[in-house]
């Protein structure tokens, strides 16, 4: 059976590609790193431009880091900043999360951060996470909760968007409130859960409200979000420049604040009988 041709909803527009540079294991993955030892055996999966995989790297400096994504333009990106930082304990490759390229209980850790969300078997693809972690080792994964995000002032264009999005990566067979199930996704994809939590970006500083309300400002207008919304019917460019807008007006609030939900989830693969 082939695997799905799941479709990304934002796309890897650079406006996409800021928030994901931004990321890092203390900012995004920080319910994993007390488990991450000096000699783990990571994979990470949906690496992006490997800014998170590059500082569990550092963590598991004598052991290594494998980081995999779908997209051979961010993966070279990736690489760059491998070079460029001097990690030298991390390889980086094209790989597919419905099929990874790696034998059996082959890594302690296997982490990802925002992926389950955009696939359309999210219970496949922790099925094959689980296969490659070795017994005892964990599988960590972290996603957004879009229908829990909230925010202040209420600029009715946010509240648009927001149905907008929904019904767009909906339309691509992903789920945008996946933080709520990733416990569940776990029970059926067979794994013993270990802990199950919940993580907030909130940005609320000048400086994070700017940049937060830019970036999807942009990201409204000109990515794989925008095209697909124009695409299918479900907004007109006039529409998505009108939300843009909505989106510089929150940010331009004095007291603007906003805060992302995420769920975490540490499983593992069940002991055999």
């Amino acid at each position: 059976m082939s695997a799905p041709d799941d479709v990304y909803t934002h796309g890897h527009v650079d406006a996409v590609l800021r928030s994901h540079r931004w990321r890092t294991a203390e900012n995004s993955a920080g319910y994993l790193l007390p488990h991450v030892q000096d000699d783990s055996l990571v994979l990470d999966v949906g690496c992006g431009p490997g800014s998170i995989t590059l500082d569990l790297a550092r963590l598991a400096h004598a052991g290594s880091v494998v980081g995999i994504d779908r997209s051979e333009t961010v993966i070279a990106e990736a690489r760059a900043a491998a070079e460029q930082a001097g990690v030298g304990n991390v390889e980086l490759a094209v790989g597919d999360v419905y099929a990874l390229d790696h034998e059996a209980a082959a890594f302690d850790v296997v982490h990802a951060h925002q992926v389950l969300q955009h696939l359309s078997d999210p219970v496949a693809a922790l099925r094959e996470m689980g296969r490659v972690c070795r017994p005892g080792g964990l599988v960590a994964v972290r996603d957004s909760d879009y229908s829990a995000f909230t925010w202040h002032p209420a600029v009715p264009e946010l509240s648009e968007w927001l149905d907008l999005y929904r019904d767009v990566a909906r339309g691509n067979d992903a789920e945008p409130d996946a933080g709520r199930r990733l416990k569940g996704w776990a029970l059926e994809a067979d794994l013993e859960v270990v802990s199950s939590s919940a993580g907030v970006w909130c940005f609320s500083e000048p400086d994070d409200v700017a940049w937060w309300g830019g970036l999807w400002a942009e990201r409204v207008v000109a990515s794989g979000l925008a095209e697909q919304a124009t695409a299918r019917g479900l907004a007109s460019a006039d529409d998505l420049a009108r939300l843009g807008r909505g989106w510089r007006r929150w940010a331009a609030a004095e007291d603007a604040w906003f805060a992302v939900l995420h769920g975490e989830l540490l499983c593992r693969p069940r002991r055999s009988a």
